[in-house]
């Protein structure tokens, strides 16, 4: 055995391969990603400035929002510019330690939107459940504890993570067929044995999965009850309207994540599948709730109205009226 050790090379750079099928629509699948890219994160800003520059929009409803948007922001930004990196020299080389990192990083937004959407679907149960305990339970103290929370379970799964992989070897092959480090295809290049940190992940997606996905079940179960005691039409499409959004963002994001990890041999039909809950439910998260929200369409308005007053008026000119 230590004569085997002794012939392994360390991995010091991870090569990662991306989508080798796509090279001849390389230039339009790039500037789909720079469109994505731009849209999700002006989109995401956008929602977090509605919300901190209207009053009526400071209720936890929407902070919990704008925590989902800075969630996007920073999981977009840590995939697309990357993603783009390997479409335009097909396949990138990075550090081992950027691929831990990059890893980290991606697991904790992915897990702070599980979290996230469990307390913005108890959020919406005692507003519509509740409402008269409503602001006793969901007050700004619940919020700011909620999220410390959140990130204190984040910050003790990634320790957890990183004690367990450091010590391990990793000896290659240093190509990773993705395009961006995710926790199998790392542990593929080990040569050391993972079966630790695979329980450790398999434990660890009954609190950050499972049971918030529960909840958020259990919660609507409730709510639909709830609204459809409601003796008015009116009144149930107008209590329905408030948790809409949320619960489309639900399904596409748990739906792709349970679909994923339920069949992880798919080759490219996984590349997708990530693609889909990396890329697209980012972009996803603004458009539905500005469309379906008519609070965040009015507090775009008059956020858009605030910058075109600030603007010279030669500029506004060209511009059609708000």
């Amino acid at each position: 055995m230590n004569m085997q050790s002794k012939n392994f090379s360390l991995v010091t750079e991870i090569f990662l391969l991306g989508f080798q099928n796509i090279q001849t629509f390389k230039i339009f699948f790039s500037l789909l990603l720079l469109i994505i890219f731009f849209v999700t994160v002006c989109g995401n800003l956008l929602i977090i400035l509605a919300v901190s520059y209207n009053r009526s929009l400071h209720s936890p409803m929407y902070f919990f929002l704008t925590q989902l948007s800075f969630s996007d922001i920073l999981l977009t930004t840590i995939i697309i510019p990357n993603m783009l990196h390997i479409l335009f020299y097909e396949g990138t080389s990075v550090s081992f330690i950027g691929c831990l990192i990059q890893f980290y990083l991606f697991i904790a937004t992915e897990a702070f939107e599980c979290l996230l959407l469990t307390v913005m679907s108890y959020d919406r149960y005692q507003a519509i459940c509740n409402p008269l305990h409503y602001t006793t339970v969901i007050d700004k103290s619940f919020c700011l504890k909620a999220i410390l929370l959140i990130w204190l379970i984040i910050f003790c799964m990634i320790l957890m993570f990183s004690v367990t992989m450091s010590q391990y070897q990793f000896c290659g092959p240093n190509v990773i067929d993705d395009f961006f480090c995710d926790l199998d295809p790392v542990l593929e290049l080990s040569c050391s044995d993972t079966s630790l940190v695979k329980i450790e992940s398999m434990i660890l997606v009954i609190p950050i999965v499972l049971f918030p996905f529960t909840v958020i079940i259990v919660s609507y179960v409730y709510i639909i009850f709830t609204i459809l005691k409601i003796p008015s039409v009116t009144g149930r499409q107008k209590t329905f309207s408030t948790c809409s959004s949320h619960l489309a963002v639900v399904f596409i994001y748990y739906g792709t994540i349970i679909t994923m990890y339920s069949f992880p041999n798919m080759g490219d039909v996984k590349k997708i599948l990530s693609l889909f809950y990396t890329v697209i439910t980012p972009i996803l998260n603004p458009v539905i709730y500005s469309l379906s929200n008519r609070d965040i369409k009015q507090a775009f308005r008059k956020l858009l109205s605030k910058v075109a007053s600030g603007l010279p008026t030669s500029w506004l000119k060209g511009l059609p009226h708000l």
